[in-house]
């Protein structure tokens, strides 16, 4: 891929939130003879938020009678307060949510009306992958912003590669070519830990997305027959994590020292403490604003397939929704719809979030690959893209159960054996 200088990219994000301001109008709602206020939750993010406001602004330029206050919460806290608030019918009226969520919440939500969109109309506009987790039961309770892709992608640090002389752009036509570079990249302090990993691939979701991505392309399913369950203790899956535990041997990184708590990848690559940072997209725009000092020069690359086809499954990623105790749904709908729908919000929403589209017609479209161009080359790979299932609780299934048990068999905590035995165990009792 031919790499731009990403310091660029703040300049595009600008001039894309200021574009955002420019779009045709919406449609006029009922409420536009009447003043309406609406809240707004999100999840923390600066890159998203701001992406948020500058749409916000713009839909209240077009509708001087609606104020939409915008409410942020970390995301554990978030997590709560939707929990503790929807039962008590207090939530707000637009609802940032996570795609995979909704079947777990979709029966205090809103449902999609057809004036707004239909199924049919959603699913040839949106990618199947991002689209699949906001329908529950043939029913839409929302649209999706982003095509949540934490398989394959991986920050790497032009400056450390040409330091150690391995070359740039990276030439991987397998994952062991990806282990033998890394190999060369990795560094140890005078005591001997490791100050510098060559392939951080041990945080939550590349872990488990990538483990769950390697037991499709190995010909396996980590979902039963009539997916009412979980087949976790398989062979295909014993192999993927074998592949894991091979690449912790052969010392590209040290999982002790680098995984989701400690040294996370985008505060360790962008302190030069990672040459090659396994993390979703969505990561660029949160580093760059969270490390303006990073001066090494970077790219961003899609690793080769285990085996086979790149088959992976994804989550619908973060989308909106509208509450269904909200007084002005109409005026809640709307919004969302000019947010997920609209060409140039979608697109600068994307540009300012870093995060992949979930419309076709955005990925696809020059603005996207002239200030994102890692989405052109992640074209080829996104129709491979499966919706991750509707899982009982995903939260508690990635990251309380597989992630955990894959980081102790990599730790030394657990064999292969037991970890995929425990994995599988667990992951079924949330049915």
């Amino acid at each position: 891929m031919n790499i731009k200088t990403y310091r660029l990219l703040f300049v595009f994000v600008v001039l894309s939130l200021t574009f955002a301001s420019c779009t045709a109008p919406s449609q006029p709602t009922p409420a536009d003879d009447a003043k309406v206020t609406l809240r707004f939750w999100t999840h923390t993010n600066n890159a998203f938020n701001a992406g948020y406001d500058a749409l916000i602004k713009s839909y209240q330029d077009e509708h001087p009678n609606v104020t939409i206050q915008r409410e942020s919460f970390d995301y554990e806290l978030y997590l709560q307060n939707l929990q503790t608030a929807m039962p008590a019918k207090e939530e707000a009226d637009i609802l940032q949510i996570f795609g995979t969520w909704t079947s777990q919440y979709y029966e205090r939500l809103a449902p999609m009306p057809a004036e707004i969109m239909t199924l049919d109309e959603a699913e040839n506009q949106f990618y199947s992958a991002p689209i699949g987790g906001f329908t529950v039961n043939g029913q839409l309770y929302g649209l999706p912003q982003e095509f949540n892709t934490e398989y394959g992608g991986v920050l790497v640090n032009k400056t450390m590669f040409e330091a150690a002389g391995v070359v740039y752009p990276p030439v991987w036509k397998t994952m062991d070519d990806v282990i033998a570079d890394a190999v060369k990249l990795e560094a140890n302090d005078s005591s001997g830990m490791m100050s510098v990993a060559g392939f951080h691939f041990t945080a939550a979701d590349p872990l488990s997305f990538s483990f769950l991505a390697g037991i499709k392309q190995r010909g396996g399913d980590y979902w039963n027959a009539d997916r009412t369950g979980f087949t976790f203790n398989t062979p295909e899956a014993k192999a993927q994590l074998e592949f894991y535990m091979d690449a912790v041997q052969k010392g590209v990184v040290d999982p002790v020292v680098f995984n989701d708590t400690t040294n996370f990848v985008i505060d360790a690559f962008f302190t030069n403490k990672v040459a090659i940072g396994y993390i979703g997209t969505w990561a660029i725009a949160e580093g760059l604003t969270n490390f303006p000092d990073f001066s090494d020069e970077w790219g961003y690359f899609f690793l080769p397939p285990i085996q086979g086809e790149p088959v992976f499954v994804a989550d619908s990623g973060w989308g909106l929704a509208v509450s269904p105790n909200s007084k002005h749904q109409d005026v809640a709908w709307d919004f969302v719809k000019y947010v997920t729908t609209v060409t140039a919000n979608a697109e600068s929403f994307n540009i300012a979030s870093g995060t992949i589209p979930a419309l076709k017609e955005v990925a696809k479209s020059a603005k996207i690959d002239e200030e994102m161009p890692w989405v052109g080359e992640a074209l080829g790979t996104l129709p491979y893209g499966e919706y991750l299932g509707n899982m009982p609780d995903r939260d508690l299934v990635i990251y309380e159960i597989i992630y955990p048990h894959l980081l102790n068999a990599l730790q030394g905590v657990e064999t292969v054996d037991e970890a995929l035995e425990a994995i599988n165990t667990e992951a079924n009792s949330t049915f």
